[in-house]
């Protein structure tokens, strides 16, 4: 993947991953908020509960779909150019969210702005990579990424608890809010990283060749496991480990605190080996999904198993963004955002299953059904382990360099 590097100083380089994290968080935020003050819309616009959560598959529909394509239709553009264009469309999409109280636009500004997020991601992800050395390329993508872990383990339940307080126009108020903020960040602390690879067209035969699939398809079956159950850990807390009302909160939260510091930490393990992490992460989730099912009944030990769950998914993550970039070589430009667009099939393929398997069986069958996937991805991600990038380094550019040395560090250690 051809970057252009920045060399700002570290302290600079600091202020703008963080500038990238907030957009992330904003974003990330934005996305899940719905899901909080479903009832409230609900009621507002008239529509039924199903049809209001109609909102949170659009907005995903349009991150998994609509992503891809505008970051295909921006790839000649300067990375900073995109990330303030997204940002301010983002918020403008939001503002129309306050503003409506139809439901068919409503539905079209979620599908618009999940687009947005898309494209967002792609370009935060350039961004950051572009002010560090390579071999700081994972930890980069790591605090990049941990704005999303971060809105859901802290965002979103502001954000409900907002919207409880101030009725649901006012949660989106508070987005927009935030979004110019971060776009203001943007502005002042984000430098220009022009783009330095062919077009989309050239790019599409790297993005999308077979060892780029096969670690999406990586991506789309470890999500699909983890939401398989964590679709429905709030029944199975219910009926299996017995705890309700505020201590849920208290369960949800632990799980979102432990996957967002595995993500902080996860760029870390993937400069060293991100191939291998995927392995671990993935045999991890595994352990964690069997002692959830296996312990689910004792109040501690269940949130002992959904900490271990969120730092396993939050540790892969970084790993997961680092390999399709760098399997990519000259098409890391383009295949930047197809991560977030498997992570979100995956997870409507692992919500469908997961209530499959509950309206079928048992609440608990929910985790079996997340641990047989699992089971599953164990050999594919040990399979995937074995792609290369692409041989020509003056192609692949940095990304991929700087993937192959440490493929060469870890073979002589």
């Amino acid at each position: 993947m051809n970057v252009q590097r920045a060399t700002p100083s570290p302290g600079r380089a600091n202020l703008t991953l963080a500038t990238l994290f907030l957009g992330m968080f904003v974003l990330g935020s934005a996305e899940l908020l719905v899901v909080g003050v479903l009832n409230l819309i609900a009621t507002d616009l008239q529509v039924s509960i199903p049809a209001a959560g109609t909102l949170v598959t659009a907005y995903a529909m349009g991150l998994a779909l609509g992503g891809p394509i505008l970051t295909a239709l921006t790839i000649k553009l300067n990375r900073r150019h995109v990330l303030i264009g997204a940002l301010l469309l983002f918020a403008l999409a939001n503002l129309l969210l306050v503003l409506i109280s139809d439901y068919g636009l409503f539905l079209a500004a979620r599908v618009v702005a999940g687009a947005l997020q898309g494209v967002f991601i792609g370009a935060a992800f350039t961004a950051g990579i572009a002010v560090v050395p390579p071999e700081r390329m994972g930890r980069a993508m790591s605090v990049v990424i941990s704005g999303v872990a971060v809105s859901a383990a802290l965002g979103s339940p502001l954000g409900t608890l907002v919207g409880q307080a101030l009725g649901w126009r006012g949660s989106f108020t508070a987005v927009v809010g935030l979004t110019v903020i971060a776009l203001i960040a943007t502005l002042v602390l984000v430098p220009s990283v022009p783009s330095t690879g062919s077009g989309a067209a050239g790019q599409a035969k790297h993005a999308f060749a077979p060892r780029v699939l096969a670690v999406l398809g990586l991506t789309l079956l470890i999500y699909a496991a983890l939401y398989a159950a964590l679709t429905y850990v709030v029944p199975f807390l219910q009926d299996v480990t017995g705890v309700s009302g505020a201590l849920i909160s208290v369960f949800l939260l632990a799980y979102g605190v432990a996957a967002a510091t595995g993500s902080f930490s996860g760029g870390r393990f993937a400069d060293i080996n991100a191939a291998r992490t995927l392995i671990v992460g993935t045999t991890g989730v595994a352990v964690s999904l069997l002692a959830l099912y296996l312990i689910g009944a004792i109040a501690a030990l269940a949130a002992l198993a959904l900490v271990a769950l969120g730092l396993f998914i939050g540790v892969m993550t970084p790993s997961l963004q680092y390999r399709v970039m760098t399997l990519a070589g000259a098409g890391g430009a383009l295949a930047q955002s197809l991560p977030a667009s498997a992570v979100n099939v995956g997870i409507a393929f692992g919500s469908a299953a997961g209530g499959v398997a509950i309206g079928t069986f048992t609440t608990s069958s929910t985790v079996i059904t997340g641990l047989i996937i699992t089971v599953i991805v164990i050999p594919v991600a040990w399979a995937t382990s074995f792609l290369k990038p692409p041989a020509a380094q003056s192609a692949a550019g940095p990304a991929a360099t700087a993937e192959t040395a440490s493929g060469a560090r870890n073979t002589t250690t």
